[in-house]
């Protein structure tokens, strides 16, 4: 082994940025499909990681903030060539989503787009707060088994999910801090006989972020930071994360338009957090969604890239696992709140029998999000083509 922890037999760069580069292109249904992806590649194809130590390597990535199947993916490429080539296997994995999403965003977010555009935007969005709501009932399951089958531990599951839930539909830009205050609440409950510190000093980062006042690319370098190091259980909390922020404080953009925005985010390839540089975009451009980009995937790459040799600790840290543990029940109530502003933002009749069969085809039907999210697209085209007000 090398002194940052890799191999000594290493694999090329080149062929770092080749594989990385495809994960990124084929990458779409967010990170079930992008776990599955690096298992085939890194595990039974090329054998170039043990199946016990990818396992592992997902288990901690899903302990810390930020998009999971991101810091998986650059573990992976950290894995096989170190520090370098973590930082080209993360690049390559996240470029080729970054350009689509900002592409689309230009066309989505012009001043006079096309007809046909804006009936795909109304249509995608008025699936969304479906979409939000089958992402939370996605996680429950997980969540409810590390909480526990005691009553006391199922009375505080469903509490902080409500209170997750309340925050996010609510007074959606302080939903960071009941998210930590909730894990921060079950270290306390669960830190008998234990003496490994625990996560609640991570308040006083929080309060600085709602108490710092900025405008223009400071208040979005602000928004970037906090759903890349502060949020927890997934990519889809960067919508309650995010939705306050952008809509009613800063005003980048109408409630209709961030239903666009997460909608691109679903529908384009690689991580879901890069929505972000939709709203990037909104603010200042193309240098703003780059800007957005680097903030969001800063903590991601500084975590794995310094952290990836103390990952066993971290699996293995009290304080860690009691942490999440009290926080993604209230995230699970974050997402499903939020569903209420989202479907708030819908001004189309017609919208709302889209939203019915959004839920039905993604609860009843048992279909996938991407899909739903295309065909509500696809209507929306139609209905705008025959003349429907958009």
């Amino acid at each position: 082994m090398t002194r940052d922890g890799a191999p000594v037999k290493r694999v090329a760069l080149s062929t770092i940025a080749r594989e990385w580069s495809h994960l990124g292109v084929v990458g779409f249904g967010g990170p079930p499909t992008h776990i599955a992806l690096l298992r085939k590649k890194c595990v039974q194809d090329h054998e170039w990681i043990d199946a016990q130590e990818f396992e592992d390597a997902v288990a901690t990535t899903n302990l810390l903030p930020g998009p999971a199947s991101t810091q998986l993916a650059i573990f992976c490429a950290w894995r096989l060539r170190g520090t370098l080539g973590g930082i080209v296997g993360g690049l390559c994995f996240i470029f080729p989503g970054l350009v689509l999403i900002v592409a689309l965003a230009a066309l989505f977010l012009a001043h006079h787009p096309p007809v046909a555009i804006t009936g795909a935007a109304l249509g995608a969005g008025a699936a969304v707060p479906a979409v939000a709501l089958f992402a939370a009932s996605r996680l429950v399951a997980q969540s409810r088994q590390r909480m526990g089958r005691r009553n006391t531990e199922l009375s505080r599951w469903i509490a902080y999910a409500l209170a997750g839930a309340l925050f996010a539909a609510l007074v959606g830009s302080y939903v960071v801090l009941i998210l930590i205050a909730c894990g921060a609440l079950e270290v306390a409950m669960r830190s008998s006989g234990h003496t490994s510190p625990g996560p609640a000093h991570a308040l006083a980062p929080a309060a600085i972020l709602h108490t710092v006042g900025l405008a223009g690319v400071g208040a979005l370098c602000l928004v970037a930071i906090k759903v890349g190091a502060l949020s927890y259980g997934g990519g889809f909390v960067i919508i309650p994360l995010m939705q306050h922020d952008v809509v009613t404080t800063y005003h980048w953009m109408s409630g209709a338009q961030f239903l666009n925005a997460v909608a691109l985010g679903q529908v384009t390839p690689g991580p879901v957090v890069l929505t972000v540089a939709v709203v990037g975009y909104a603010v200042a451009g193309i240098g703003g969604a780059l800007l957005a980009t680097v903030v969001v995937f800063a903590p991601s790459f500084l975590l794995v890239l310094f952290g990836a040799t103390h990952f066993s600790q971290i699996r293995s840290n009290h304080s860690v696992t009691s942490f999440l543990t009290g926080a993604s029940p209230a995230v699970i109530g974050a997402i499903a709140g939020s569903a209420i502003p989202l479907g708030l933002s819908l001004h189309h009749l017609w919208q709302v029998p889209l939203l019915a069969a959004a839920l039905v085809w993604l609860f009843v039907i048992k279909r996938g999000v991407v899909s739903a999210l295309l065909l509500a697209g696809a209507v929306g085209i139609v209905l705008a083509l025959v003349g429907v007000a958009v």
